[in-house]
């Protein structure tokens, strides 16, 4: 039975594989004088690094949980590709702002301003750090589990930690194309290896491992059954938290966009991911904690040892191969998005040599420096998993609540008709934060030396990255090409007419009709996003800086009304058309400007909405 099963798997996935290397620019496209990937290669890039939490993460889980394991590691994966839709929305809006690539340090940036981008770096960072590092140390821990006096060495071992690190990062500098090719032919091997333990598994699980499967779901009500809301709340956080590690790398995807032409090859990436390693992981590890095994013998091995039950000595050691293999791999990806990352930081704050390539497009300075970095943690940590995983949790999650927290804020403000092919529920969004903050305030207290790690971090980060705003920010520039309040006083004291219109604007709003010496148009606009192009000599375009935008119409007001009270002014204000639950700010906003007849009796105010036919709508 087994030996047809695995026949007919086999060779499904050969006819699969021919079929996909015969077509052309399957992983990588040539365009516009540069070499692109595609949403495959970004997929399978970033696979690897999720994908090898296959081979330590039931283990880890296990240890603190126990058998609940199997269906939290489940619950994990479905709140993942949750989060995966919400990762693709960020990547269209930051498309949609001209910010390509970045991931959570653009979309921070764009929406929370440089210092708490400068938080999003540490964390992510943190992360990409301990993949790198976590990866290769399981790696060779994986490799050794049949040499068992190598493994008992931990200098032999962090040697050869420090060699895999080096050599990726000489796989980097080698370039992308080739990085790319590379990858594919070891997601081929991981493809084949995974799914015939997989059927071997389906196959051989008996009754036992059955009635440790409904063993494991009646431990996991338990937990959420205390009588206490919050009780059962903090269980439901705390076995989360613990498995969330199953699923590092989803945010690599977004974090390598500048590679791909559109956000529509991040979404076909992440609907990749869901289908291969969002099934695959759970699957594995409930197919592993099922098995008869001594956990605590096999830490380090778990998924080895139980391919050598299912397959003999020799799938073992396929499998242990494949482990190592793909382990360094994400070590690879590590090396990929944390460089891309590294490259808009440096570019955004004009540090151009460090982001200088080389004949093979390759930032190989950055990954010079990255494999020193991660040397370092390596020797600091004498190349311990379990330090090692108790800090990559923390940074991971930091990551996650900063971009949740993000899209939250950009949705209040923007609401969703600026971004229109593709937006997410709000309620959802809220709900994943929540759930997302809740497990990093747990881990924070129960893992202290992560804490400690992502604090440092940040920490220095932080004042870093405040000495490089004040002297190197873009905004600077975008400051400057701002125009004075002045220049606007002036243009209307010129006109002949006693009636004065000053117009208030959106940014992105479209060109203006022909213009009039008695009207002002003026838009404020946030200079993280660029100085909107001047439509008009008569339209007048103010930075908008510390204060809320309120505190800046009333100050312009203020000024109309001491520089030009010989005029009759009319201050006009579009109509409101974002419904309350797109932007609840429109609310505050309408009530404030409700204030100013008050504050201003001798001004005119309109609220006005001008109707067009439908073959002349514009977007808003």
């Amino acid at each position: 039975m087994k030996f047809i099963v695995l026949f007919l798997l086999n060779l499904s996935l050969v006819v699969t594989f021919v079929y996909l290397m015969r077509r052309p620019n399957l992983l990588t496209v040539s365009q516009t004088g540069r070499i692109w990937l595609t949403w495959l290669a970004v997929a399978i890039i970033t696979l690897m690094d999720e994908f090898t939490s296959i081979f330590y993460v039931p283990a880890e889980a296990f240890r603190f949980i126990g058998l609940k394991a199997i269906v939290f590691i489940a619950i994990t994966s479905i709140l993942i590709r949750f989060m995966s839709t919400r990762f693709t929305e960020i990547a269209e809006i930051l498309e949609h702002n001209g910010l390509i690539g970045g991931g959570v340090y653009s979309f921070s940036y764009l929406v929370l301003g440089p210092m708490i981008s400068f938080v999003a770096v540490s964390s992510i960072m943190v992360d990409y750090i301990l993949t790198a590092c976590i990866s290769a140390v399981s790696a060779v821990l994986n490799a050794t589990s049949f040499f068992p006096h190598v493994a008992e060495n931990p200098s032999l071992v962090v040697f050869l930690v420090l060699g895999i690190l080096w050599a990726m990062a000489g796989l980097n500098i080698l370039g992308i194309r080739e990085n790319a090719r590379f990858t594919f032919l070891i997601f081929i091997m991981a493809a084949f290896v995974m799914m015939n333990l997989i059927a071997s598994g389906i196959v051989e699980f008996d009754s036992s491992a059955l009635a440790r499967l409904k063993e494991s779901g009646g431990e996991a009500l338990k937990p959420l059954e205390t009588g206490s809301l919050l009780h059962d709340y903090g269980n439901f956080i705390s076995h989360i938290a613990f498995c969330i590690l199953a699923y590092s790398g989803i945010e690599s995807v977004i974090q390598t966009a500048g590679f791909v032409r559109s956000w529509r090859e991040i979404h076909k990436a992440y609907l990749f991911l869901a289908l291969t390693v969002g099934i695959a992981t759970p699957l594995v590890a409930g197919l592993v904690l099922c098995a008869p095994i001594n956990f605590s013998e096999h830490e380090g091995d778990l998924v080895t040892h139980y391919a050598t039950l299912l397959n003999g000595t020799l799938f073992g050691i396929l499998v242990a191969g494949l482990a190592s293999i793909t382990l360094i791999m994400a070590v690879n990806t590590a090396f990929v998005a944390s460089s891309e990352l590294i490259e808009r930081v440096a570019h955004r704050y004009g540090f151009l040599w460090l982001i200088a390539t080389n004949r093979r497009h390759s930032l190989y300075r950055i990954h010079i420096l990255n494999a020193i970095f991660f040397s370092i943690v390596i020797v600091i940590t004498s190349g311990s998993q379990q330090v090692l995983a108790d800090m990559y949790a923390i940074g991971l999650l930091a990551s996650f609540c900063i971009n949740m927290g993000s899209l939250l804020i950009y949705r209040y403000f923007v609401g969703t008709k600026e971004v229109i092919p593709y937006y997410t529920s709000r309620i959802g969004t809220l709900i994943l934060w929540i759930i997302l903050i809740s497990c990093f305030i747990f881990l924070a207290i129960d893992k202290p030396h992560g804490t400690a790690l992502w604090g440092g971090i940040t920490f220095f980060v932080l004042v870093a990255g405040s000495l490089l705003a004040k002297k190197r920010a873009p905004e600077i520039v975008q400051i400057g090409q701002a125009d004075n309040e002045m220049e606007m006083i002036l243009f209307l004291a010129e006109s002949s007419s006693p009636d004065v219109h000053v117009i208030f604007r959106r940014p992105r709003e479209e060109s203006l009709e022909d213009p009039k010496e008695n009207e002002a148009y003026i838009t404020f606009y946030t200079p993280r996003q660029g100085i909107p192009p001047k439509m008009a000599i008569n339209h007048f375009r103010f930075p908008l800086l510390r204060g809320k935008l309120y505190q800046r119409i009333l100050l312009l007001l203020k000024i109309l009304k001491y520089e030009l009270p010989d005029k009759n002014i009319t201050v006009h204000f579009g109509w409101p058309m974002s419904s309350w639950l797109d932007r609840l700010a429109i609310g505050v906003m309408v009530f404030n400007l409700m204030t100013l007849p008050r504050k201003f009796p001798e001004f005119n105010f309109e609220i006005s909405y001008f109707g067009c036919r439908p073959d002349t709508m514009k977007k808003d």
